[in-house]
């Protein structure tokens, strides 16, 4: 191998190691504290720009601060984001009913993809019509090929999985209801806070 091909591997390998760095974009990564600690985004506007813009506008009102984790299943998904029901604090604060609410906004129409449900990925939740998705999304716990193509992909947990795998598990038996559950204590976009 001559010179010339080690400095251009060398190169490369430089350059591979530094995406991640690079791809840190504070105007698309969501910062979500937990009592557990801090869960940072990167969101997908490549994929979803409208998903991804209804998060960022929500986060920015504050929406998101104080909203429960209501729906945890160990092995499969953490989901929150009922800003209606699940805010905690809140006149229509109900953790019996977090969950089947939304925002003051509009549903959304899908923005499906080919990205892969893989551990890590935040997907917006919905209702059986692929177009009702509003506030609410969920994080994987683990890989969920079966949700493929089905729920549209918004962004992946760049930093914090420990956090996320920390969110108090809900029952089995009540689909991940979660008694006393964790919450979002403030959601921001990193780019808004100095």
């Amino acid at each position: 191998m001559g010179i010339s091909t080690r400095i251009a591997g060398a190169a490369l390998a430089l350059t591979l190691f530094s995406l991640p760095a690079l791809a840190a974009d504070p105007q698309n990564t969501l910062v979500i504290t937990t009592s557990h600690g801090e869960i940072d985004v990167a969101l997908r506007p490549d994929l979803a720009p409208n998903h991804v813009k209804r998060i960022k506008e929500l986060a920015r009102e504050g929406a998101y601060d104080g909203v429960v984790f209501h729906r945890v299943i160990d092995g499969f998904m953490a989901q929150t984001g009922d800003v209606e029901y699940g805010k905690e604090g809140s006149a229509g604060f109900d953790v019996r009913k977090a969950g089947m609410g939304g925002s003051d906004k509009p549903d959304l129409k899908a923005e499906f993809s080919d990205a892969p449900f893989k551990r890590g990925v935040v997907g917006m939740a919905r209702s059986s019509d692929p177009d009702s998705a509003n506030s609410q999304f969920f994080i994987m716990l683990a890989d969920g090929d079966f949700l493929n193509g089905q729920y549209t992909v918004l962004g992946e947990v760049e930093k914090g999985m420990e956090v996320v795998d920390a969110i108090k598990k809900g029952d089995p038996s009540r689909n991940g209801s979660v008694d006393k559950p964790d919450k979002i204590v403030e959601a921001h976009i990193a780019a808004d806070k100095k």
